[in-house]
């Protein structure tokens, strides 16, 4: 029989869906979404803990914390994927689980309970090692997979249009660079801008005061449209003040749009040498960046294409994953 494995998170974000689909290949797998704002049970936590094997947790937070917590209690080996807003602490964006207070307590209380520690960049290490105080040896880099959806390049030309993927709600406006992306367009007024995500405050409002007429708000859209502005864009921009990983970036790479980015962040790690970097405060460097990335010769899309299948397959964290599981399920006699 595999080891029954208790899969805790807080959100359905495409990072986590994506190790969902690569455990339950291997394993036997109970989901137990723990929303944000509002805890489950505690007897359902009781109860899950009790039949499983292994506890693997997504971010450390209020009710992470109690699953490890019960973990520990019944001696049941766990494993927290961390790296995003539960080591950051970027106080201009309003962002970070470490900015003090009681969440970043309970933060560093799940991270120190659990038995291995999972930051899915070289970045996120170094901030939970500055922000939440936790020891190297304590963690274990392995890399988001992004999943290949575009099998080659595409074929057809591309357009002039400068893409970015995200949430609109206030907390990204400086943290994934919205704001900056819309206010660039008005210094490039020939080319495209279309920002591709979910409207979850008013902030959109805000965005559209902002806007000239070549910028456009898709709101959330499925896959398969998600995809094809992927394939139709020339240059992916993503200014952003934080990231913990940065996946559509990847994503987009792969489709062999040129990224415009920041040095901020995990995004040099996934980006490498393939793209432009900018200021993120600065919106005519942005524009410079974006200028320089539509004139590249196309042979730097497939630079960019084969930079993320090289580095972030699927199969290699499907295999990291694993062995980490393994090595700390008890041997059994």
């Amino acid at each position: 029989m595999p080891p029954k494995i208790l899969f805790v998170h807080s959100s359905n974000e495409t990072f986590v869906k994506l190790d969902r689909e690569l455990l339950i290949n291997s394993f036997e797998l109970c989901d137990l979404y723990v929303p944000r704002k509002f805890p489950v049970s505690f007897g359902l936590y009781w109860r899950s803990v009790r039949k499983s094997d292994v506890i693997f947790c997504w971010f450390a937070s209020w009710n992470s914390f109690w699953v490890i917590l019960l973990a520990k209690i019944f001696r049941k080996p766990s494993i927290m994927v961390i790296g995003g807003y539960d080591v950051a602490d970027l106080p201009e964006a309003n962002y970070g689980h470490q900015r003090g207070g009681l969440k970043k307590k309970i933060s560093q209380w799940a991270m120190g309970l659990a038995d291995i520690l999972i930051p899915f960049s070289e970045y996120s290490q170094s901030e939970a090692i500055k922000n939440a105080g936790v020891r190297a040896d304590r963690m274990k880099v392995i890399y988001i997979g992004v999943p290949d959806l575009f099998v080659s390049l595409p074929a057809t030309a591309r357009e002039r249009i400068a893409l970015t993927v995200g949430k609109v709600e206030w907390a990204n406006l400086k943290r994934k660079g919205l704001e900056s992306f819309v206010r660039v367009a008005a210094t490039l007024q020939d080319v495209k801008f279309i920002l591709v995500g979910e409207w979850v405050d008013d902030s959109i409002e805000f965005l559209r005061s902002l806007a000239f007429a070549n910028v456009t708000f898709t709101g959330r859209v499925d896959d398969d449209k998600l995809l094809e502005f992927y394939r139709r864009a020339s240059v992916y921009v993503q200014p952003s003040l934080h990231e913990g990983f940065g996946l559509s970036v990847a994503e987009a790479m792969l489709a062999g749009c040129i990224p415009v980015i920041t040095n901020a962040g995990s995004l040099p790690e996934v980006v490498g040498d393939c793209g432009f970097y900018c200021n993120a405060s600065e919106p005519l460097d942005i524009a410079k960046s974006i200028e320089i990335a539509l004139a590249s010769p196309s042979r730097i899309r497939g630079k960019c294409r084969e930079r993320i299948l090289s580095l972030f397959p699927m199969q290699k964290r499907r295999e990291l994953l694993e062995e980490s599981i393994y090595s700390i399920l008890p041997l059994k006699k």
